[in-house]
């Protein structure tokens, strides 16, 4: 496994870019450039994921072998992001990579760079990430008292679609609780296939690791939570194929359908990734959210 966990960002996730992309819906490409070129020295302000960014490159330890690259992915020109380098300096983030593709797809440059995860508010972007075999999520707007700067990252993930694939979950949908119950208590003992996420949390338990031997006892940089609507028994497939991957998962909630919002409030998540628009609209009134979309949605769009 390679050690380097690589985060794709898109601008509008890391800076508060509203108000310019309001500007390219209304008026045109050529009017947010000209915009973005006029205020090229004015610093953006922080965007929904600049805290949980920053937090992930104080990781990294000077003269040791980096546990967090950024890559700032953007459908921008070179001259309109000529401003977000700028800001990026302004606020002494350690990204040394960019892909400005001018409109152009981004999923082929996830690729190149090596990108673990990907976080957008693009939904074309995410879908194209997540059919190419990366883990992507589509952010959702949270509330500016969201944005405070993190002592120590909580991840928090939904279980179906999202660490593990949705084929259990299809059953759920298509002929009902009772059918899923029974069947995920009869195959109790047979791991879940790994989802779009597996490869994340299996790359954070890595970090979690050079963390704890770095810091000799103290509290861990980061900690991670199960926030799933499964309950018992269709708790233990999940206890089990985590075992057998040989994950930890700090902290593992089975919620048997309850919201999860408060749960996540209790947990304090900086990120939240589920495969429900439902939960994430829920999610993002209290955490940064993103949603994961199906395969049978992303296939489609492909």
């Amino acid at each position: 496994m390679k050690k380097t966990f690589t985060i794709g960002i898109s601008t509008r996730a890391l800076f508060d870019l509203e108000a310019e992309h309001r500007i390219f819906e209304e008026r045109g490409a050529k009017a947010y450039v000209d915009y973005q070129i006029k205020k090229e020295r004015e610093v953006l302000s922080p965007g929904p994921a600049f805290h949980l960014i920053r937090a992930f490159l104080a990781l990294n330890v000077p003269g040791e072998e980096p546990m967090i690259e950024v890559v700032i992915m953007s459908k921008n020109s070179a001259d309109a992001a000529l401003r977000i380098f700028h800001s990026v300096d302004f606020y002494g983030l350690d990204i040394k990579k960019a892909a400005l593709t001018t409109g152009g797809p981004i999923a082929p440059y996830l690729l190149a760079y090596g990108v673990d995860l990907y976080l957008s508010f693009s939904g074309g972007d995410v879908r194209s990430a997540l059919a190419s075999g990366i883990a992507a999520g589509v952010l959702l707007q949270s509330p500016p008292h969201l944005q405070e700067p993190i002592r120590q990252i909580r991840i928090a993930f939904d279980g179906d679609a999202v660490l593990f694939t949705g084929e259990a979950e299809r059953i759920y949908l298509q002929e009902g609780i009772e059918a899923f119950c029974s069947r995920e208590k009869e195959q109790a003992l047979v791991p879940l296939a790994p989802g779009p996420f597996a490869h994340v949390l299996r790359m954070v338990a890595a970090i979690q690791k050079r963390q704890e031997a770095l810091r000799q006892g103290e509290d861990g940089a980061i900690r991670t939570a199960l926030v799933t609507a499964r309950s018992a028994p269709a708790h233990e497939r999940v206890i089990r194929t985590l075992q057998a991957w040989g994950v930890r998962i700090d902290e593992a909630f089975f919620l048997g359908g309850m919201d999860k919002s408060e749960v996540l409030r209790a947990f304090g998540a900086h990120i939240f990734f589920d495969d429900s628009e439902d939960n994430t609209k829920s999610a993002a009134q209290v955490v940064l959210a993103a949603r994961v979309p199906r395969p049978d949605d992303y296939e489609a769009a492909v």
